[in-house]
């Protein structure tokens, strides 16, 4: 058999993978904006909560649909072309948004800026597998899941420091100009890649859609995000009535357990990188303690400083997950060419449970108070569970002896 370009790839190049993990951190603080600028947002555009909920969760509501078109323009054109493309359509929605004089025109740039976050974090794992050697991928793949907590924490606490959302849009907006610069000079190009026809595309989509494998892995990621966004997006709300804390507080604590998140992907990376633990016991044991901690967040009276820490709890250990699914995907693709596609349904079962769950444990809450929301997250818990030890039959899900 002839090797292909991904069957050795050359020795890791770190400055490279620091740049693509760069980049997705500048993606994510443009979610994290939306949620820091809300208030300002509601304000003056004069906006009720369900007309400002769609400037965050329209990245969600793209994603849910997108994630394999992206993989496929990863295909057509190349996993660095991708990336470059999905960081000028970021800086390009970004300045639009600042310079929005109505609520359509936000909306329209936030569904630009959306596109853009898209094709960059959908082409930037395919990257790192083309730059990053065999022994390194698992350590690579746990820095690059870091990239949505790293960007939403940075944002909710330096966004809080800016005068006016606006100036944070154009800081934004610069930053993605910087990190293109850089993407542009240091990012390696993929000399053998040759454009794929779209009939052929179109078949592998269809292969990567029908793929027990991929699917399982993306129905996880869908449940995790479920979970976690679940408490995430209701967090300086929960924070600051069962603390009694003021509201910068309450944000800042917020961005505490986001960040924590890190923490869990880094140590999954590290964990697989040595081979010291299965794939699907990492798998398993992220919802296993989410369910448990959240249920006693949302249910249990607990005094404040407990609630505290089971929310860091439950953030680190749920960081176990992103990482152990990133690096999972492309060893269960049905071809290694197909790599980009099975990431992409990955990042469509991400933003399914972005979308699923705020406004699943939001109806709960509304229905019955806090305590309701311990259902939705023991029921989604349970189904990864479950789900979990069905992916234990595939061999790259067991540790390698």
């Amino acid at each position: 058999m002839i090797a292909g370009p991904n069957d050795h790839p050359p020795l890791t190049d770190w400055r490279a993978v620091a740049v693509v993990v760069a980049a997705g951190v500048v993606a994510a603080l443009q979610v994290g904006k939306g949620i820091i600028a809300l208030p300002a947002l509601r304000l003056d555009f004069s906006l009720g909560l369900a007309a400002a909920g769609w400037v965050i969760s329209i990245f969600a509501f793209l994603g849910v649909f997108l994630g394999i078109p992206a993989g496929m323009l990863v295909n057509r054109f190349g996993d660095r072309y991708t990336c470059l493309l999905g960081l000028v359509v970021l800086a390009i929605g970004s300045l639009m948004s600042a310079f929005a004089g109505s609520y359509g025109f936000l909306l329209a740039g936030r569904t630009i800026e959306g596109i853009g976050f898209l094709l960059t974090t959908v082409a930037a794992p395919a990257l790192l597998r083309r730059i990053v050697e065999d022994s390194d991928r698992d350590f690579a793949f746990g820095l690059w899941s870091t990239y949505m907590p790293a960007g939403m924490a940075i944002a909710l606490i330096c966004g809080a420091g800016l005068a006016g959302w606006r100036g944070f849009w154009l800081v934004n907006a610069g930053l993605i100009l910087l990190m293109l610069t850089a993407a542009t000079l240091i990012i390696p190009r993929d000399q053998d890649k040759a454009g794929e026809p779209w009939a052929k595309l179109a078949r592998d989509a269809w292969t990567t859609y029908t793929a027990a494998g991929p699917m399982l892995v993306a129905l996880v990621f869908s449940l995790y995000s479920l979970l976690y966004f679940a408490l995430a997006s209701f967090l300086p709300i929960l924070l600051g009535e069962r603390m009694q804390v003021s509201p910068a507080w309450a944000g800042l604590l917020s961005a505490l357990v986001i960040a924590v998140n890190i923490l869990g992907n880094l140590a999954a990376g590290a964990l697989l990188g040595r081979n010291l633990v299965a794939r699907w016991t990492l798998m398993a044991i992220a919802p296993l303690i989410m369910g448990l901690t959240g249920i006693a967040i949302f249910l249990v009276p607990l005094p404040a400083s407990v609630i505290f820490l089971l929310c860091v709890i439950f953030s680190g250990v749920g960081g176990l997950l992103p990482a152990t699914a990133m690096t999972t995907a492309p060893l269960l693709a049905p071809e290694p060419r197909l790599t980009p596609m099975s990431l992409g349904l990955i990042v469509q079962g991400s933003n399914l449970g972005q979308v699923v769950g705020p406004v699943t444990v939001g109806a709960a809450v509304d229905w019955a108070g806090w305590p309701a929301a311990a259902w939705p997250v023991a029921t989604a818990a349970l189904l990864a569970l479950l789900l979990t030890l069905w992916l234990r039959a595939f061999p790259p899900m067991r540790r390698s002896i």
